[in-house]
């Protein structure tokens, strides 16, 4: 098979994010040996020396455990520009510099990469131009519709990756092997066997400087607007025939086109809070209000929970439960499957039962699978045990696998523009709700549970 051949143009590749993951994915990437030629191009508004730029290459590319003779070999190749993503020439010449087909990586701010896009479609784009889009996609329903819109205009749908990372972790595509691969959990993964699912991502990380951009956005917009409503719809998805891109994004769009908010009130179905000052492992944290950088009057909430309905014949009436959350006492990254009791448990059997849940952690990987069975001494008392196993982590982490769909044109773990807004469509009510009030704002200390009023 003959090799990608792909110039890869990272725009803001001297920020975080290039430095951070990107870059590192490359690195990776490069080590998977995935039968990919590149050229790497990096412009920004930093001023970079030619042996400073190659440096952060090659440092970078360690951390993800390139190859160095394969590393050296691109670094070499490799140039930085200084230039204006938004300006209509710098992007002309940056285009001009590309000896084959390029995929642009935005890893700049959304409101940047959408100005972007807007010089792009004055002037023309090589043949075979990709785009690679970091989440989110507009800031709400009409300003998605409006980029998915303005991007349809410079290259095909199918050449549009809008990048949520989340795609590319190890356990969440794990979730496609773990319910079509064993019939023991597809036979029972529907209403009339499932009581509800709940996807957490609760962390004691606080604020860590990112103001900036989390400050206008929140823990609903941040976490579940993009990263969890998709984890939902892998979860939810009737089985595809393929896992080709059209088939497998076709399947989560149709998942989330049966999404809405649970029927009740909002404030019942849709709660928020933020922190106040506390401790965790030891660690003294201000207010959230009292972070730097941060606008106490936009009332931006540090916690979301959230209550869905997946209206459709496989799972009318259970409840889906997202929940995402900053500096709390514990980390918790997962899909819990609490499954119905038994419809009868034979008389004689005693003993205290739990529910029969399927635990899948996001991050590490691995699968708990907790069961009521006989306990030891009197045959007819029952106890729970959990059943455990590692699920194996990916050869590239999640940006690798990201860059790999990039390189090789293939769509399937990018986010398709109607699953954009889907996802913004289902969230639309809670954000209504929250502008005007109907939903108060509830506070935590740092370092604990949450609210106390929720548990």
């Amino acid at each position: 098979m003959a090799a990608h051949r792909k110039t890869l143009v990272i725009f803001g590749a001297g920020g975080d994010l290039s430095t951070r993951l990107l870059l590192p994915g490359l690195g990776q990437l490069l080590a998977a040996d995935r039968d990919i030629e590149l050229e790497l191009i990096g412009a920004s508004n930093i001023e970079l020396s030619p042996d400073a730029w190659q440096e952060m290459l090659r440092t970078a590319f360690a951390k993800g455990g390139a190859d160095p003779d394969a590393a050296e070999s691109v670094i070499a190749r490799s140039r930085y520009f200084v230039a204006d993503a938004t300006d209509a020439d710098d992007l002309r010449r940056i285009l001009g510099e590309c000896a084959t087909s390029p995929a642009l990586y935005f890893a700049l701010p959304p409101a940047v990469t959408e100005a972007s896009c807007r010089a792009l479609d004055t002037i023309e784009l090589p043949e075979g131009t990709s785009l690679a889009l970091e989440k989110p996609f507009g800031t709400d329903l009409d300003g998605a519709v409006a980029l998915n819109r303005l991007v349809s205009r410079l290259v095909p749908e199918s050449r549009i990756h809008r990048v949520d990372h989340f795609l590319g972790k190890s356990t969440v595509l794990n979730l496609l092997g773990l319910r079509f691969a064993n019939r023991i959990f597809e036979q029972n993964w529907n209403a009339d066997n499932v009581e509800k699912i709940e996807i957490n991502y609760d962390e004691k990380l606080g604020l860590e400087s990112r103001a900036g951009y989390y400050d206008k956005a929140g823990a609903l917009v941040d976490m579940i607007q993009s990263h969890l409503l998709l984890v939902l719809a892998l979860a939810t998805m009737e089985p595809p025939s393929t896992l080709d891109s059209d088939d497998l994004r076709g399947a989560m769009a149709q998942a989330l086109r049966a999404t809405r908010l649970w029927p009740g009130e909002p404030q019942l179905v849709a709660r928020r809070a933020r922190y106040t000052a506390g401790t965790i492992d030891g660690r003294d944290l201000p207010a959230y209000a009292d972070e730097n950088g941060v606008d106490p009057a936009l009332g931006t909430e540090t916690l979301a929970e959230i209550t869905l309905a997946v209206d459709n014949w496989r799972w009318a009436g259970v409840p889906f439960v997202l929940r995402s959350g900053k500096a709390l006492d514990d980390t918790r990254k997962d899909i819990v499957v609490t499954f119905k009791p038994v419809p009868h448990l034979p008389i004689g059997l005693s003993g205290p039962t739990a529910p029969t849940r399927l635990h899948i952690a996001l991050d590490p990987n691995g699968m708990k699978l907790d069961i009521n069975v006989n306990g030891e001494g009197d045959p007819f008392t029952l106890e729970t045990v959990s059943l455990e196993a590692d699920l194996g982590a990916g050869q590239l982490d999640a940006y690798g696998e990201v860059l790999a769909g990039i390189l090789t044109s293939d769509p399937s773990i990018s986010v398709r523009a109607d699953v954009a807004e889907e996802c913004w469509r289902i969230l639309t009510p809670i954000l209504e709700a929250w502008k005007s009030g109907a939903v108060p704002l509830d506070e935590y200390p740092a370092g604990s549970a949450g609210p106390a009023g929720w548990r």
